[in-house]
């Protein structure tokens, strides 16, 4: 689970975020993580299109709109860490509920998405 400090702004998520540990990672502690050497399958749920202007490092693509078709071949992690991300982040938390329903225990959303991860994590991923 994340904490996160009382202002957001310190865990680089915009302030006001509505930042949810329960559902939701941040950009900094994915990062934190993965620097760490911890294995975490990460997700892009968005569109082909989107894919095509920026995408993380080491992401697979699976489409929020063919995630039903998937499911099967995702159970191979289904043991994992996995972090789901979007544009800003409510695609990703639908997909994350859809897993979590489907049985993956360690499922989280990117918080704000590739968006904020640009902002805060790596500027050499372009912003849209």
């Amino acid at each position: 689970m994340t904490n996160l400090p009382n202002d957001p702004s310190k865990a680089g998520l915009p302030h006001g975020y509505p930042f949810n540990s329960e559902w939701e990672i941040t950009p900094r502690e994915l990062q934190r993580r993965r620097s760490a050497g911890e294995v975490i399958v990460l997700i892009d749920c968005r569109t082909n299109s989107e894919r095509e202007l920026a995408q993380i490092a080491g992401s697979i693509h699976v489409p929020m709109q063919s995630l039903s078709q998937h499911i099967d071949s995702l159970r191979e992690h289904e043991t994992s860490a996995i972090v789901v991300h979007c544009h800003q982040g409510m695609r990703s938390l639908k997909v994350t509920e859809v897993l979590r329903q489907a049985g993956f225990d360690d499922v989280r959303s990117l918080a704000g998405g590739i968006h904020v991860w640009s902002i805060d994590i790596d500027p050499t991923v372009p912003m849209y």
